[in-house]
């Protein structure tokens, strides 16, 4: 849509927005919107990391972990046992 303006009609809207807005606010608002387009893309950036640490630490926990145990009460260990995860192969000597 604004490739289709020509240099003439984008002239007239800057005169427009000039006039509407005035020239003291303008260097205002420009520096504003650069502030608020740094802080979305350092968001951006930080929620992509997030995702990629979270994925990895999901990938490591999942070849490193430890069989569950099921305890028959709260705090009785004696008759607690390993609990086999469907999705774990068992190896039997």
């Amino acid at each position: 849509m604004i490739g289709n303006l020509r240099p003439m009609e984008i002239v007239l809207i800057l005169l427009v927005i000039l006039l509407l807005f005035g020239a003291k606010k303008l260097p205002d608002m420009a520096r504003s919107l650069g502030k608020s387009a740094r802080i979305l893309k350092s968001e951006a950036k930080a929620m992509k990391k997030e995702s990629e640490n979270e994925s990895a630490q999901q990938d490591a926990s999942a070849q490193q972990a430890a069989p569950k145990t099921i305890q028959a009460a709260p705090g009785d260990v004696t008759s607690s046992r390993p609990v086999n995860e469907p999705n774990q192969q068992t190896t039997k000597n």
